[in-house]
């Protein structure tokens, strides 16, 4: 199974690869996107399906400190496992339409998510959402996006939210989920000027321009992201930092009775998280795990926890 951590760097002119086992490819992976600024580095660890071995690869904007990267690596796996890393000097090429043309259909409960290239693939009595090459995080082949869009599609199961709000939208995609399965407005936000102009594109791809605007925002600092009473489901699928300290602007924006998502996590993230937003009054209520991440879904009060693996 793919874990993915963000798109290729815009031209990417360096790569670095480790053949290892899976434990250890996760570590380092992990360690790679807490460490590096996903705009300039990219990473992913995945099962190659011919010799069945775990890879590590790392895509660098710019030629990287090879010593620094192994000595990166011997922390997370031991100096055998960093002596093993190699470097190679990329030629030229479209890596972010290649990343997706390369990327199979994701299924989260009623949501597939696609590219143009199996758009005729999408199975009947599903919402597919096109995804475009882009420069953002978030096309759904990372579990921490397909763990929020099956935490969507259960909450849909039990209620059907008015007011949504994305936060860190990335490519727009649970905007969009939501949008086409609400058939209402959805607000959305990102730090990042780019991901807001692919989750724009992508909303007009999927039909649903006219109910995602995206804005450039930091956090939920943008007046379109202001409402008068509140969100009744607010996406935040990020990482652990941001969201601890977004904890009170998010908490209040939340309406009463709403349902708030987050993502971005790591196990070992989730206690400090969770402290976070019990402070502001909000408790788990259910959680998803997958491929080492976790989406928790909070409500206020203390309502008892389930686990949703």
């Amino acid at each position: 199974m793919v874990m993915l951590e963000g798109l290729h760097p815009q031209n990417p002119t360096h790569m670095m690869r480790l053949t290892t086992n899976e434990r250890t490819a996760r570590r380092v992976a992990d360690l790679i996107v807490e460490t590096f600024d996903p705009s300039e580095t990219a990473s992913a660890a995945f099962e190659n399906e011919a010799t069945l071995a775990w890879e590590v690869e790392v895509y660098f904007a710019r030629q990287p400190d090879e010593q620094a990267m192994r000595d990166l690596v011997e922390i997370a796996a031991g100096k055998e496992i960093a002596a093993a890393v190699y470097f190679e000097i990329l030629a030229e090429k479209d890596w972010v339409k290649a990343s997706l043309d390369g990327l199979s259909m994701v299924e989260a409960g009623r949501f597939v998510i696609h590219g143009s290239h199996d758009r005729s693939r999408v199975p009947l009595n599903t919402i597919g959402i096109e995804i475009e090459a882009a420069l953002a995080f978030g096309t759904g082949h990372h579990g921490t996006t397909r763990g929020c869009l099956l935490m969507l599609d259960h909450i849909l199961k039990q209620r059907r939210p008015v007011h949504v709000l994305d936060v860190g939208t990335g490519t727009g995609v649970l905007a969009i989920a939501a949008a086409r399965a609400l058939h209402r407005p959805v607000a959305c936000g990102d730090i990042d000027p780019i991901a807001v102009e692919a989750a724009a594109s992508n909303a007009r791809l999927n039909r649903v321009g006219t109910l995602v605007h995206p804005v450039v925002a930091k956090g939920i600092g943008h007046p379109a992201l202001n409402r008068p009473y509140g969100y009744d489901l607010i996406f935040a699928n990020i990482l652990a930092r941001p969201l601890i300290r977004l904890a009170p602007h998010i908490a209040s924006v939340a309406a009463r009775g709403g349902d708030i998502v987050l993502s971005g996590l790591l196990d070992r993230d989730v206690p400090g998280v969770l402290s976070a937003y019990r402070a502001q009054g909000w408790h788990q209520l259910s959680r998803i795990n997958l491929e080492g991440w976790a989406c928790l879904h909070l409500k206020q009060g203390g309502a008892a926890a389930r686990r949703q693996d």
